[in-house]
């Protein structure tokens, strides 16, 4: 079960978390404002409405988690995304991420390889408010190169190398922002690709997430 209705106290308890995540040192206030615009109860079982808004990962659907809000807010704002850029997110889960990329204005492709997850997402009570996100159920290390060359790509799992077909899917000067390890520990890295194709990396926070895996999973 889950509980769609957005009170006081739930509006209360968001802005405590945005100051939060600001005491934490997220500085960009557009994303802080979305994230306070957007309903994280609603991506969660109501047994978790009383912690909807703790600075916490929960526990979703197949085993996956809804991230950190801190996570969701340093990778945004890593990425630096600006209004009406392309961008390619791998891993949907929750829909949590793909929704603050859509809120700050973005053109949203965002892949999920667990069917129901994916199946999850054609209902979700907030679709309609983001008609520019885009789901797909595929395989992450794939990409969409349909839909390429993309602006941005935001990797929300634990990969154990940085996916060569997503370098390949990137515009030049395009921005990678991907925690890259296999132990539980990940570094977050931004990479950005070159005119030549190759890529260029910059390292920040360590996370731990769950890890991204090959293929598709019915």
């Amino acid at each position: 079960m889950r509980t769609f209705e957005d009170t006081y106290r739930h509006k209360g308890l968001r802005k405590q978390l945005i100051q939060v995540l600001r005491d934490k040192g997220i500085t960009n206030e557009r994303i802080l404002e979305v994230m306070n615009e957007i309903p994280r109860h609603y991506f969660l079982d109501s047994a978790f409405d009383q912690v909807a808004y703790e600075d916490k990962a929960f526990p979703i659907l197949e085993g996956q988690t809804i991230s950190q809000p801190y996570t969701v807010a340093y990778q945004t704002q890593l990425l630096d995304v600006k209004p009406f850029e392309k961008v390619l997110e791998i891993g949907t889960g929750s829909g949590y991420q793909a929704m603050v990329l859509g809120a700050l204005g973005c053109q949203v492709f965002t892949i999920e390889r667990q069917k129901k997850l994916f199946d999850f997402h054609k209902n979700f009570i907030l679709r309609g408010k983001y008609p520019s996100i885009k789901y797909f159920y595929g395989d992450g290390f794939e990409g969409l190169p349909t839909f390429a060359p993309f602006d941005k790509v935001l990797v929300t799992a634990a990969a154990p190398f940085i996916p060569p077909k997503l370098i390949e899917q990137m515009k030049t000067g395009a921005k990678l922002v991907i925690p890259v390890g296999e132990g539980e520990i990940q570094q977050m890295k931004r990479v950005t690709k070159n005119a030549d194709g190759s890529y260029s990396e910059e390292l920040f926070e360590q996370f731990s997430f769950v890890p991204m895996l090959m293929g598709k999973n019915q």
